[in-house]
């Protein structure tokens, strides 16, 4: 099985919390799930599922608070539905009428080494191989390429990211070791409609966190 390292960094990220209803408060190091979109950003096929084996912290945990505006509602999904059926329809908001400023607790100055590996599903596409979506995900990463900008956590926080080759030529993550609690592992889309989060007891050990498989006793709802 070959496992694909990308390094991920920017100026500033937020791994929200789900505890939080109001604020936007950050984990202290990046999620599974926001690693696996960075991935999927790059290449992503109804084929393929991408599964995140370690994280890499390659800098010193550092914050800052920050105030900003947000828009405070969604486009309703019915007035989505009603303009699919018509072929017109406004689905705009107005800032100005719906603008709330909240405060956050962000990450700031971050960099991570992120190991994941690709699961092939035949039955999505018999005429395939692994090997082409290997070699399609490696092709495309090394040029920089991407199907959307890979972020860190939020979408404004846009991730720089680069193809790591070979990762022990690269120098140690960050010698931090700690406790991170409880973190988000993923979401469970078996339900579509509903999609429930998974966590894991997470812990950076000398730099490093290993994130356990998704069917692991260690991932519970």
């Amino acid at each position: 099985m070959k496992v694909f390292c990308l390094e991920l960094s920017g100026p500033w990220a937020c791994f929200t919390r789900p505890e939080m209803k109001v604020e936007r408060v950050s984990y202290d190091v990046m999620t599974p799930s926001a690693a696996r979109a960075c991935f999927e950003a790059i290449l992503w096929k109804p084929a393929i599922r991408w599964h995140v084996r370690k994280i890499e912290v390659l800098k010193p945990i550092r914050w800052i608070n920050l105030r900003r505006n947000e828009v405070a509602s969604v486009v309703s999904t019915r007035n989505v539905e009603t303009a699919m059926k018509n072929g017109r329809g406004d689905l705009g908001l107005n800032i100005e009428d719906d603008r709330q400023q909240r405060a956050g607790l962000f990450l700031r100055d971050v960099a991570y080494r992120v190991h994941a590996d690709l699961e092939f599903l035949p039955a999505r596409d018999p005429d395939a191989s692994a090997t082409k979506y290997l070699e399609m995900f490696e092709r495309r990463a090394a040029k920089g390429q991407c199907v959307n900008q890979p972020y860190l956590g939020c979408r404004e926080f846009a991730a720089n990211f680069r193809l790591v080759g070979d990762p022990t030529a690269e120098p140690p993550p960050h010698d931090e070791t700690r406790d991170l609690g409880f973190m988000l592992h993923d979401l469970d889309f078996s339900k579509p409609s509903d999609p429930q989060p998974r966590f894991f007891r997470a812990s950076l050990e000398n730099g490093v966190v290993q994130i356990p498989a998704w069917d692991s006793a260690e991932v519970r709802k």
